[in-house]
């Protein structure tokens, strides 16, 4: 553990990025999900829908810095060339 006030200081925002860089990366897995189970149950109408939505988190993921830019627009053309299969 840290010794010195700087790098405990460092440890606690190291923390407090490291949950709500968690947080963010949970939702967008879950938003993933959903448009893979609208693909899978072939509802073209809520698949397009919840792909708008996908989108939007994986992008103020990429902003927000929990997800690089380059792993954001990687998840957004797959999960839009899957729902382009129906």
């Amino acid at each position: 553990m840290a010794n010195h006030k700087s790098a405990l200081k460092r440890a606690r925002q190291n923390e407090n990025r490291r949950m709500r860089n968690k947080v963010v990366k949970t939702k967008t897995k879950n938003v993933i999900k959903e448009v893979r189970q609208a693909v899978s149950e072939q509802s073209r109408d809520k698949a397009l829908s919840d792909l708008d939505f996908a989108k939007s988190v994986i992008a103020k993921a990429a902003n927000k810095g929990a997800l690089h830019k380059r792993t954001a627009a990687r998840k957004i053309s797959r999960i839009t060339k899957l729902v382009n299969t129906i």
